[in-house]
């Protein structure tokens, strides 16, 4: 059998040598013809559409609050503290679609704003406490000895008190103010949550490429950015958007031992206790709705949490 030698012949005689297949490969690639591949994020709303219908409706439920949240001077004619005694504890009629409180306040108006200061305290504390439970749990599973023991003997000395009341504790001392809760809350979900995400990062770290990338010269600046932040972001969304709900009802809670923000911004914990308990048998609608708020919003964001988690831990992707 003669072997094929390239020689600087004919064209003819160059494609009678040629082997079936090699000026084929040699060609150059149209990109164009290749199949687009889709963003992960994109994969995850169509299976979670596929899949998770409760997840879903619990994203529906949280984009209407936000849009409600967002759009709430253009939705309501009212404001929030606009007080009308002669229209004291009105039912639901066609100009307070929710009633009125004890002062003549519009209830579906508090309840919007209620729900933007929900929100804001909520996204703002779990962006703060996401930030911290990263760094803390990275640094501590990513350089261990002394590092990891004095990080995580702070964790157990937080953890140690009752949630509730080392943040009584603190809001008592610092004062009722939307920064002072969402510092303390956030805070709070961080020290918290840290261990979850020391738990993924150690399990990163084994990993051989981890290896391979010192190996090769990469500093620990570059090893934490390009490998192990990477790998542990599909837990911290899954963690940032379960611990939503857990921050709303904590805030919630405090607003309603009086240690939240203060009148006259409405909070839903704040609607319950001041005017929710006091007038809960004259009328009760100024207890249920606050309590329906909180409710669809404690419930949109468990089930959308469950349903990203269902999708992007990959422990349950074999379920």
């Amino acid at each position: 059998m003669r072997s094929w030698i390239p020689a600087s012949g004919t064209g003819s005689r160059e494609a009678s040598l040629d082997p079936v297949g090699v000026r084929a490969a040699a060609a150059p690639l149209d990109v164009r013809r290749l199949p687009r591949t889709r963003p992960w994020y994109t994969d995850v709303w169509i299976q979670m559409l596929r899949r998770k219908p409760l997840g879903t409706l619990g994203g529906v439920i949280i984009a209407v609050m936000l849009a409600a949240a967002l759009g709430a001077d253009v939705l309501t004619p009212y404001g929030f503290a606009q007080t009308s005694l002669r229209e004291r504890f009105v039912t639901m009629n066609a100009s307070h679609w929710l009633g009125t409180d004890q002062l003549g306040r519009d209830l579906l108006t508090r309840l919007i704003y209620g729900a933007r200061i929900s929100l804001f305290v909520g996204f703002g504390a779990v962006l703060l406490g996401s930030i911290l439970a990263t760094g803390v749990g990275v640094l501590s599973a990513y350089f261990g000895g002394r590092v990891d023991l004095l990080l995580q003997r702070g964790v157990d000395a937080w953890m140690a008190f009752p949630p509730l009341l080392i943040l009584m504790s603190i809001m008592s001392l610092v004062g009722p103010s939307a920064s002072n809760i969402t510092a303390v809350l956030g805070i709070a979900f961080g020290i918290q949550n840290s261990r979850v995400i020391r738990g993924v990062a150690l399990t990163i770290k084994e990993h051989t490429y981890i290896e391979g990338a010192r190996a090769v010269g990469s500093g620990h600046v570059r090893i934490t950015a390009a490998h192990i932040l990477p790998n542990v972001l599909p837990t911290i969304i899954v963690v940032a958007t379960t611990g939503l709900s857990t921050v709303i009802l904590t805030e919630a809670s405090l607003s309603f031992l009086g240690l939240g923000i203060p009148p006259p911004y409405p909070t839903w914990g704040g609607m319950l206790s001041l005017a929710g308990l006091d007038h809960m048998y004259q009328a009760p609608w100024l207890a249920i709705w606050p309590a329906v708020a909180l409710s669809l919003a404690v419930f949109g964001f468990n089930m959308l949490g469950d349903a990203l988690r269902d999708l992007l831990d990959p422990r349950l992707k074999g379920g």
